[in-house]
């Protein structure tokens, strides 16, 4: 006898209610193996996640996690209760990056509702939520803001009162999370091979960066599996080649951290990311696609009681097919070139000649 009662099939949008805070299931001790697998599917090599040595040279106890991968195995924690049934992952605000995280460190995460919107159609609609990620001492390590389209499932249900939250351009110097014990040194360029500091960036430069990769089915596939992110968009090809797009797409956090591992070269001595101050999914990637990366400096900061460090505000943009050199807009007017999959806004942490 089949009881479907018992099966989560995840939230519709005539679900959310505003406020709610939701506890997400399946907490995740993430494990050194898990940032290997990262490093297999990235490629990504800064030598403050792969090397011990160099960790400890700059005060950190041992190689902290990526960032990008905790924020990835932190997201999908959401995905079951947020955007299981989503039509796209539409953008990020606000993403703050509180302190490091270790293997060895578990990771819970829970979200408020701060926004609803129904779309024009009825179909649909779009849901902000400001979710948190807490270790095993229930310290906060990541907070962020994510808007999703997300699927109704029942066309009659009442739209609910038009909520859009009102979000910060960026997060404020002073707000960053630079680890007091972390220290800096002549060093840093024999590990990284990189020779530019705070000093050598200027605003409104561009970095056309060389390398391409391609995802392919299985890499996207692992990746996604690895952060737990249970979308069917990303998993089903059954169910999405009846979907207006007909095959899955790639989730947008490896777009992500694809492009976050092409820009080493230019920018390898930035040793974290300090926030992602907005992001936005432009196109879609497919299995097949290859991706490329523009840096563009958006703005430089000094860093509170920090002579060693600064802060560079930057726009990562992922072109799919094309290489960089061939893009000279990346948006004209309110359009975005055709090829431009993502237009991320981050912080970094960038060692200053100072302490060269």
């Amino acid at each position: 006898m089949t009881n479907p009662s018992k099966i989560n099939n995840g939230r519709y949008f005539e679900d959310f209610v505003l406020d709610e805070v939701i506890q997400h299931a399946t907490p995740r001790t993430i494990t050194e193996g898990d940032s290997a697998l990262y490093i297999a599917l990235t490629g990504e090599r800064s030598p403050l996640h792969c090397s011990v040595p160099f960790a400890q040279s700059l005060e950190y106890k041992t190689t902290p996690i990526d960032d990008l991968l905790a924020f990835h195995i932190a997201f999908g924690k959401t995905v079951p209760d947020i955007s299981v049934n989503a039509v796209a992952n539409l953008g990020y605000a606000d993403v703050q990056f509180i302190q490091p995280v270790f293997a060895g460190d578990t990771l819970s995460t829970f979200s408020q509702i701060i926004g609803l919107k129904q779309n024009s159609n009825g179909k649909s609609g779009v849901v902000w939520v400001r979710s948190t990620t807490v270790n095993q001492n229930n310290a906060p390590v990541l907070s962020w803001v994510r808007w999703v389209m997300v699927h109704k499932k029942d066309m009659k249900a009442d739209a609910p009162e038009t909520v859009i939250p009102t979000l910060p351009a960026y997060v404020e110097p002073n707000q960053l999370y630079v680890p007091q014990y972390v220290e800096t040194h002549d060093e840093i360029s024999n590990v990284t091979g990189g020779q530019y500091f705070w000093e050598d960036y200027t605003i409104g430069e561009r970095l056309n960066h060389a390398a391409g990769m391609t995802i392919n089915d299985s890499d996207h596939s692992l990746a996604t599996r690895l952060y737990q992110n249970n979308a069917r968009l990303h998993f089903d090809a059954h169910l999405m080649q009846n979907a207006a797009i007909g095959k899955r797409l790639v989730y947008g956090g490896i777009v992500i951290s694809t492009c976050r591992a092409l820009s080493y070269e230019g920018l390898e001595n930035a040793l974290s990311i300090l926030a992602i101050n907005a992001g936005t999914h432009v196109n879609p990637t497919f299995a097949g696609d290859t991706i490329y990366t523009i840096t563009e400096v958006i703005d430089k900061w000094d860093l509170p009681n920090r002579q060693d460090i600064g802060a560079l505000r930057l726009r990562m943009v992922g072109i799919k097919n094309m290489p960089t050199s061939a893009v000279e807009s990346i948006k004209t007017n309110q359009d975005y070139h055709p090829n431009v999959v993502l237009d991320l806004d981050y912080t970094v942490a960038m060692p200053r000649k100072g302490s060269e």
